[in-house]
């Protein structure tokens, strides 16, 4: 991205930004927004899947982008995925680092709908008895 438009994408930044990567059949989006302004910031399309150093030259980009405007990074957010921590401590040191929201609450319903299913399938093929044929036999047997 040219100078002019990280000047656009900069001029109003807020320190916050969300950094994500979009798989896209062989290939791999990476990609970081202002989090406040609704900015993309840089984006870098990549033909394998990332890896530490990719990420690191990417956020490395993001440093230079800023420290060229005089400008500080005060937060990311990321997805949770193992890609990001180490590069982000590698580039920005102790940089305030947060797990999106949505991605938290999607792991927690997909490990619920995992236990519930797994728990319907023990039960059904467990030898559970209805409670109106418990109570069925109960009577019956008096």
């Amino acid at each position: 991205m040219d100078g002019t438009f990280l000047d656009w994408a900069l001029a109003t930044f807020s320190g916050y930004v969300a950094a994500d990567e979009l798989y896209e059949g062989p290939y791999c989006v990476l990609s970081v927004v202002d989090n406040r302004q609704y900015k993309r910031i840089l984006y870098k399309v990549l033909d394998h899947d990332p890896n530490h150093d990719d990420i690191t030259v990417f956020l490395g980009r993001l440093k230079t982008a800023l420290a060229a405007r005089d400008l500080m990074l005060q937060g990311i957010t990321t997805d949770g995925s193992a890609l990001y921590p180490e590069p982000i401590r590698t580039v920005f040191g102790e940089v305030a680092h947060q797990i999106c929201t949505f991605h938290v609450l999607k792991e927690l319903t997909q490990g619920i709908l995992s236990a519930v299913a797994a728990e319907r399938n023990r039960l059904a093929k467990s030898k559970v008895v209805s409670q109106f044929e418990f109570f069925y036999r109960l009577f019956r047997s008096k």
